[in-house]
């Protein structure tokens, strides 16, 4: 695949790099610098297309998980209940990278989304789309990632988002299993007396 080759290294060389120069979310903790969808399909789309190459999605295997709870909402001095859920969409995308010859090899992606209703599949499929093709020409983004000059352990865990279990949310997580009462312990801010009683329940530590 001698012509494939070239036309690969070639987009290699003209796309040299790609900025983060968009911010991501609200927040010193949650939000993050990235770089924008649109930035990189135009890069890529100019340089490809110049190349003679195309990239053509053939196959993606999805899984989806949503997750549903109350929350406490004080209006007027009146609390009520108030149904929330997250759709969780995780895919592995293949790609075929095609040359105007007729030469041709498959390319992988990987991404997930998370959207309060149903953009979560939209999220994925960008996300996985965005990084076959940095990670196929090995496209440098911004500046070196944290986690090639930080150890895990020194990075703190964010906690100043996190939801405040309500009572209702307790006695689901009480009647479900030990792996959920897991979940719930790292992802909510609660009082102690209902942490208590979970780590009592299913007999954690």
């Amino acid at each position: 695949m001698k012509q494939l080759a070239k036309a690969i290294i070639s987009v290699m060389k003209e796309v040299k790099g790609m900025e983060k120069n968009s911010r991501v979310g609200a927040g010193t903790r949650a939000a993050y610098d990235g770089t924008k969808d649109s930035d990189v399909k135009e890069a890529f789309n100019n340089a490809l297309s110049k190349n003679g190459l195309a990239m053509i999605p053939i196959s993606i295997e999805d899984e989806i998980k949503i997750d549903r709870w109350e929350e406490e909402n004080t209006y007027s001095g009146k609390t009520t209940l108030k149904q929330k859920q997250s759709v969780f969409t995780k895919v592995k995308t293949k790609y075929l990278l095609l040359h105007e010859s007729g030469e041709s090899i498959e390319v992988a992606g990987y991404g997930h989304g998370v959207d309060a209703q149903d953009k979560g599949a939209g999220k994925a499929t960008t996300y996985a789309l965005k990084n076959a093709l940095l990670y196929t020409f090995l496209t440098p983004v911004g500046k070196i990632d944290d986690s090639d000059t930080t150890h895990s352990a020194q990075i703190e865990t964010p906690t100043d988002n996190k939801k405040w279990l309500t009572e209702s949310q307790l006695n689901a997580t009480l009647k479900g299993t030990k792996d959920q009462a897991n979940k719930v312990l790292i992802a909510y801010k609660m009082k102690k007396v209902y942490k208590d009683q979970i780590v009592n329940k299913f007999n954690l530590k």
